[in-house]
């Protein structure tokens, strides 16, 4: 049994569920989110509740997963219709800015050009000050808003420089040791 999949999803009186085979479809004042259910699933609407279960009494170890998995994203669509998302994001650093200029966001960093981040759709950039807000009603679009995951290659860029640097290092460590002692001097001269 499912913890979280035996919880009843409660839908307001503002939002429409509707369904069409695996097909459900949440609509609210925010916006419709669409999604497919798994076979092994079933929800139906009860009494201004939707009901996640299994297909068969005996469900498998699979659909035991799976169960509490759609019950969260079905509730995470009736939440994002309704009322939506937001992550807060605060840049601290001397020197650090965030801007929204048209269509992207703009942040200067400390690196030699400022990062250009395009809005997905479905997505809203708010900037006050040094707080960045990212909304939308779609949670699993906001938390993997390509913001994190610039600054993610962004990070990824700088250890994979030192990675090189480190492997530099170490060829010019083993170069070192098949020279001569009197061709190491000229090797530093030359390095």
């Amino acid at each position: 049994m499912s913890r979280i999949g035996k919880k009843l999803i409660p839908v307001p009186t503002t939002v429409k569920v509707a369904f069409d085979g695996p097909v459900i479809t949440v609509t609210g004042p925010k916006g419709e989110l669409k999604t497919t259910i798994h076979r092994d699933i079933k929800a139906e609407l009860k009494d201004g509740n939707i009901l996640v279960a299994p297909q068969k009494k005996e469900a498998s170890k699979k659909a035991k997963g799976l169960w509490g998995l759609y019950r969260a994203l079905i509730f995470n669509m009736v939440n994002g219709v309704d009322k939506g998302f937001e992550k807060k994001l605060e840049i601290e650093g001397v020197g650090y800015k965030a801007a929204v200029q048209g269509e992207e966001l703009v942040l200067n960093l400390g690196f030699v050009n400022p990062v250009k981040i395009k809005k997905p759709q479905g997505i809203e950039f708010l900037v006050e000050k040094n707080l960045i807000t990212v909304s939308g009603i779609n949670k699993e679009v906001v938390g993997q808003s390509p913001l994190l995951s610039e600054m993610q290659s962004q990070q990824n860029h700088t250890k994979e420089r030192e990675l090189n640097i480190r492997e530099k290092k170490s060829e010019e460590k083993k170069v070192r040791k098949w020279l001569p002692l009197r061709n190491r001097n000229l090797l530093h001269k030359f390095i």
